[in-house]
C-alpha cells in the first residue's frame, strides 16, 4: 500500500453535460505532482450507476465521449502513481428505477435509503437478488480491460433485508422471515457469499489483486468480515460529523488485526460531495499526521468536477500534508504499536455474539477512548479474540458482563500478572447476580438514585476534595475485602413531578450510599457507567477518576508519561527492522463551528515536551525526525527521559537501540 493516496469521487448525474470534456493528461499529472500523491482511486462506476469507460457490463454515462477511466490510469501510471479502481455496489440509481424489486427493504417494506445524505438520495440494493450477477460482471470487465492496482467496492456490508427475495429464501428453509435473528443470519450469509464470489471473480483474472469492501465502518468484533478485504481503509471525516476522536478508535482496533490499513479523511470542509469546500491546510497536515501516528497510511477524499478537470487548489491543499508525510515515510513502515492497555470494545463484544445488549455501544467505547487519548496512555481497542497477554491492564467499559469463556481467558490474564479496570455492569456474570472477578466487593443491584455523587478518597490533580456529580446509571456494591477508594453519596431524592429541587437534580444529602470505587485482587471497579458518562457529559472528574485508577494499576510498569496537554496525542511504535522506537507527538485544538463541524485552523506550537519512557532496549541515540537533529537524553534504570524542544503539529522522536542479536554477538 502507498502512503499518499487520494480517493477521487466522481458521482455524476446524467443531467450534467460534457462529462470528462476538459480532462487533460498534463493537468491531471500536474495535480498529482502538486499533491505529492502516489496513489489515486479512480472511477469505473458511480452511485448514479454510470460507467466512465466503454462498457458491455454497464452503460457509459450518456454525456461521456472518452474513456475517462483508461485515460486517468494511463496518465497516473506514466508518472508512477497507482490506480485502484472504484465501483459502487450498494447504490446504482439508474438500475434502482428499473428494478425496484431488487432494492433492500426495511421490515415495513419501505426502501432502504440514505438518511445521512441530503434528500433526495440513493437507494440500496440487496445482493440476494439478480443484481449480484450484474455487479460481478462489472468487476470482471474492469479487471480484464484495465491495469487496475486494486478494486474498491463501496456501500457494502451486512444488510438485514426484508425484500421478497430474502423473505422467499427463509420461507424455503422453513424459517420465520420476520424473526430478526433469522434475517440477520441470512444477511451475514449474503454478504459472505458476495465477498467470496468477488474474490473468485477477481482471482480468475488477476490473482491476488487487492480488494477492499467499504462498509463505512469497520465493525469491531467481526474479524472474518474485515478479512474479506486485503487491507482496510478507515473512513473517518472529522468535519463530516465523525469528530477528531473517531479515527483513533477505529485505528486502535485495526492495528490488532494483522492487516495493512489507511486512514481516509477528506479535503472538504464538511463531507463527501461538497464542491467548493476546503479545509485549512493545517487540518490536512494534522489529519495526515494523525493517520501515520496511529500506524496507518493516508487517503484524502476529493470529488473531481464532472468536466474531468482537476482542481489545483485541492491538490495544493493535499500537498501541504503529503509533502510532510513523504519526508517521514522511512520511520513509518513496518511498525508495531507499543501498548500498556487493552480496551475490550463493547461493540466488539456485542457483534461477536457476546453478552453486551446495549444499542449505545459507541458511547461506552468512545468515552473510554477519549479518556485514554487525553490521559496520554498507550492502548489498543481489542475484541475477545485478541491475545490479552500483550497488555498490562484491560478495561471493560460499562456493559461487558462475563460469560464462562471470557471468565477463563480473564483468569489466565490475571494469573499472569494482568489487572482489570471495570465499570458499571462490567465484571458481573452475564446473569448479573454477582461479580465474576474479584474486585473485593459483592453486588447489590442497580442504584435507585440517578444521578448520585462520588466522593473520592484521593484528591484529583488540579481539583479539590468534594462530592462530585455522576450522571450515569450506577450499581450498588458492598465491600468484601477490597480497598475502598471512594464512596457514593446519595441525593435527597430523584427528581419527580411532585418532588424536585432547583433546575436539575437534588443536592447531596451526605448519606453514604456504599462504596463507589474499590480495588481488589483482580483490579479496580467503578460503580457507575463512567465511560458513557464521559462521552455524554465530559466532566473532568470522570476522566480524573479513571486516570487515577489506571495509574494505580499500571504503577511503575507504565511505559510512557509526558506533559503533553489533553488535546495532544501520543503513540509509541517499534520499528524492529530498523532497530528503533518512534515516539509520535501531535497537538492541535479543534474548535466547533456551525452546528456540528470540528475545525482545525490555527496550530499553536508547544515547547519543551517532556517524555519519560520505560524500555529495556539498549538505546544509544535519540533524535528528532525527519529533521535528523540529535537531542540529549538520560537513563535511570529502565527509564529514558528526553525533552522534545518544539512541537508544531507533529513531531517524531526516534530512539535507536542496539539490535538484540548484535548484543548477543558481542557477549558470546
Amino acid at each position: 500500500m502507498n502512503f499518499r493516496q487520494v480517493h477521487a469521487d466522481f458521482h455524476t448525474s446524467e443531467k450534467i453535460p460534457d462529462i470528462g470534456a476538459r480532462f487533460s493528461k498534463e493537468q491531471f499529472q500536474e495535480a498529482l505532482k502538486t499533491g505529492c500523491v502516489n496513489s489515486i482511486t479512480v472511477f469505473s462506476k458511480c452511485h448514479h450507476g454510470w460507467a466512465y469507460h466503454p462498457s458491455k457490463a454497464n452503460e457509459p454515462h450518456p454525456h461521456l465521449k472518452i474513456d475517462l477511466l483508461g485515460a486517468q490510469i494511463e496518465a497516473a501510471h506514466e508518472i508512477g502513481v497507482k490506480t485502484p479502481v472504484y465501483l459502487s455496489v450498494g447504490f446504482d440509481e439508474k438500475l434502482a428505477r428499473r428494478h425496484p424489486e431488487w432494492l433492500a427493504r426495511n421490515r415495513d417494506e419501505t426502501v432502504v435509503g440514505t438518511p445521512d445524505f441530503a434528500r433526495p438520495g440513493y437507494h440500496k440494493f440487496c445482493l440476494n437478488t439478480p443484481y449480484l450477477e450484474i455487479v460481478l460482471a462489472q468487476i470482471k470487465e474492469v479487471a480484464e480491460s484495465y491495469d487496475a492496482d486494486g478494486i474498491f467496492l463501496d456501500i457494502v456490508g451486512v444488510q438485514p433485508c426484508y425484500c421478497q427475495s430474502c423473505i422467499h429464501t427463509l420461507l424455503e428453509r422453513g424459517l420465520d422471515p420476520y424473526d430478526e435473528q433469522n434475517i440477520y443470519k441470512l444477511a451475514e450469509e449474503v454478504y459472505e457469499t458476495y465477498a467470496r464470489r468477488v474474490r473468485e471473480t477477481v482471482d480468475a483474472v488477476k490473482p491476488g489483486l487487492p480488494v477492499f469492501h467499504n462498509c463505512g465502518h469497520i465493525k469491531r468484533g467481526n474479524r472474518a468480515a474485515a478479512h474479506y478485504s486485503t487491507h482496510l481503509e478507515l473512513e473517518s471525516l472529522p468535519t463530516g460529523g465523525w469528530g477528531y476522536d473517531h479515527f483513533p478508535l477505529s485505528a486502535r482496533y485495526a492495528q490488532t488485526l494483522g492487516m495493512e490499513y489507511l486512514g481516509m479523511t477528506g479535503k472538504f470542509h464538511t463531507t463527501w460531495g461538497e464542491f467548493g469546500g476546503y479545509k485549512h491546510k493545517n487540518a490536512i497536515r494534522y489529519e495526515a499526521a494523525l493517520s501515520v501516528a496511529n500506524g496507518a497510511k493516508c487517503s484524502i477524499g476529493d470529488q473531481i468536477h464532472p468536466s474531468g478537470a482537476m482542481d489545483l487548489a485541492t491538490y495544493k491543499l493535499i500537498g501541504a500534508g503529503y509533502r510532510e508525510v513523504e519526508q517521514k515515510e522511512p520511520w513509518l513502515d513496518g511498525v508495531v504499536p507499543v501498548t500498556d492497555i487493552g480496551l475490550l470494545s463493547a461493540e466488539a463484544m456485542q457483534s461477536a455474539g457476546g453478552t453486551v445488549r446495549d444499542e449505545n455501544t459507541t458511547a461506552h467505547d468512545a468515552g473510554a477512548v477519549r479518556i485514554l487519548l487525553e490521559g496520554n496512555y498507550l492502548f489498543n481497542v481489542i475484541d475477545a479474540e485478541e491475545d490479552f497477554s500483550h497488555y498490562r491492564v484491560l478495561i471493560l467499559p460499562d456493559v461487558i458482563t462475563i460469560s464462562a469463556a471470557l471468565k477463563n481467558k480473564l483468569n489466565r490474564f490475571v494469573q499472569q500478572g494482568g489487572k482489570i479496570l471495570a465499570a458499571g455492569k462490567s465484571g458481573l456474570w452475564e446473569n448479573k447476580t454477582d461479580f465474576a472477578l474479584d474486585f473485593g466487593v459483592s453486588y447489590e443491584g442497580v442504584c435507585s438514585f440517578r444521578p448520585s455523587y462520588f466522593h473520592p478518597f484521593f484528591t484529583p490533580e488540579d481539583m479539590e476534595e468534594a462530592a462530585y456529580i455522576f450522571y450515569a446509571e450506577g450499581e450498588n456494591i458492598k465491600l468484601r475485602g477490597g480497598r475502598e477508594l471512594g464512596r457514593r453519596e446519595l441525593p435527597y431524592f430523584n427528581r419527580e413531578t411532585l418532588r424536585f429541587c432547583s433546575h436539575q437534580h437534588a443536592p447531596d444529602s451526605g448519606e453514604n450510599g456504599g462504596p463507589g470505587m474499590v480495588q481488589g485482587r483482580d483490579g479496580i471497579y467503578i460503580a457507575w457507567q463512567i465511560f458513557e458518562d464521559y462521552f455524554e457529559k465530559g466532566s473532568l472528574i470522570l476522566k480524573k477518576t479513571v486516570c487515577h485508577a489506571l495509574d494505580l494499576l499500571l504503577g511503575e510498569d507504565k511505559t510512557l508519561t509526558t506533559n503533553l496537554p489533553a488535546q495532544g496525542i501520543v503513540t509509541l511504535m517499534d520499528q524492529p527492522r530498523e532497530s528503533r522506537l518512534v515516539n509520535h507527538l501531535l497537538y492541535a485544538a479543534p474548535v466547533r463551528r456551525g452546528q456540528n463541524v470540528e475545525v482545525i485552523e490555527d496550530i499553536i506550537p508547544l515547547v519543551n515536551i517532556q517524555v519519560r519512557l520505560k524500555t529495556k532496549r539498549a538505546v544509544h541515540k535519540v533524535y528528532l525526525a525527519p529533521q535528523m537533529q540529535e537531542i540529549p537524553f538520560t537513563r535511570e534504570g529502565d527509564f529514558i527521559s528526553y525533552l522534545a524542544p518544539r512541537l508544531e503539529c507533529h513531531q517524531m522522536v526516534v530512539l535507536d537501540y542496539t539490535d538484540p542479536r548484535e548484543q548477543k554477538g558481542k557477549t558470546d
